[in-house]
């Protein structure tokens, strides 16, 4: 009955959510419409739709950067990968720590305020 799903974050900036996901974290943009946006990474699809499309379209008033979920991202390695991301001024919720369960994470936002984790195996 179903065939395929993906996350839709309502974003105030389209741009700028394109900018983190695709320049910072390496996802590829696979469809763009004048207020939506898909970007991939391995097999997950993040959406960013406008706050207004979701306010006209929807009828719905969202609130980015609620804390309601948090998007986990998995890197080679946490300590580079937050260096470079908070090299180019991405907001730090948490620095690298080590999460149990042999794994490092860290915690950030992306522009809107969303969770971003980014996770990776320790040492």
């Amino acid at each position: 009955m179903f065939e395929t799903a993906l996350v839709n974050l309502y974003t105030r900036d389209i741009d700028a959510g394109v900018h983190f996901y695709r320049d910072l974290l390496g996802f590829v943009e696979t469809f763009r419409a004048p207020e939506h946006v898909e970007l991939r990474l391995g097999g997950f699809t993040v959406g960013l739709g406008s706050v207004e499309a979701a306010r006209r379209l929807h009828r719905v008033e969202p609130e980015p950067g609620r804390p309601a979920m948090v998007l986990v991202v998995w890197t080679g390695d946490v300590d580079e990968a937050f260096a470079r991301l908070v090299a180019a001024g991405v907001p730090v919720v948490q620095p690298p720590y080590s999460s149990g369960n042999d794994k490092r994470a860290a915690l950030l936002q992306d522009p809107d305020g969303n969770l971003v984790e980014i996770v990776s195996k320790a040492g």
